[in-house]
């Protein structure tokens, strides 16, 4: 199956800035798509490829550290790359506090930004892929009966079957058939596996007090 062509979205107000970028972008082999402001580019539908965002900070209508932050709740598989004609340590030190890839002093050099775009994706086609897990891992869960769901919840805390039995009021011979059931329908090859997917799926993992 091909792979989905990752997207470099492009948010600056100078369009010479914008112009070049795109040229340049296009030369590497990358699909750029430019936007003149923060609120053309928030018009645009999320895509579902792997993408990275070159993000001026002095914009007109949404300044770049602004629209980091409106990004942040569903776009964190979309790292950003600032760019600013100045700069200075607060501006920095917010915009990585907050996540930025990186943050780059205009005039840049052409190698820096495509390094930073190279490791952008890279970390997008990651974050993709961990929430593809968390997806499949959910829907896994969603096909455990109450039971099931109580018996893995202790036992990936560490409880032992005799231990589940006496919490559930169940017998220790129930409990390991509901775990063989847990086992196989979360698709887990070893106990190990299965609190991995857990701790994915953010149930409470480890031995309580």
């Amino acid at each position: 199956m091909a792979q989905p062509e990752p997207i470099v979205f492009v948010v600056d107000d100078d369009i010479s800035v914008r112009e070049s970028l795109e040229a340049l972008l296009r030369h590497e082999g990358w699909r750029p798509e430019i936007f003149e402001s923060a609120q053309e580019f928030l018009a645009r539908p999320k895509p579902v490829t792997p993408s990275c965002l070159i993000l001026d900070v002095n914009l007109p209508d949404l300044n770049g550290l602004d629209l980091q932050q409106r990004l942040a709740p569903d776009r964190t598989d979309m790292p950003i790359i600032f760019l600013t004609g100045y700069g200075d340590v607060p501006m920095t030190v917010r915009a990585m506090k907050a996540g930025a890839a990186e943050f780059l002093t205009k005039p840049f050099k052409d190698d820096v930004l495509l390094a930073a775009v190279q490791g952008a994706i890279e970390r997008s086609r990651e974050a993709l892929a961990q929430e593809t897990e968390k997806r499949l891992l959910q829907d896994r869960f969603q096909t455990l009966s109450g039971r099931e769901r109580e018996v893995m919840e202790l036992i990936v805390r560490g409880l032992l079957n005799k231990q589940v039995g006496g919490d559930l009021g169940i017998s220790e011979i129930t409990v390991k058939a509901h775990r063989g059931k847990v086992m196989q329908k979360m698709n887990a090859r070893s106990f190990a596996d299965l609190v991995k997917m857990a701790a994915t799926l953010g149930l409470s993992t480890g031995r309580q007090p």
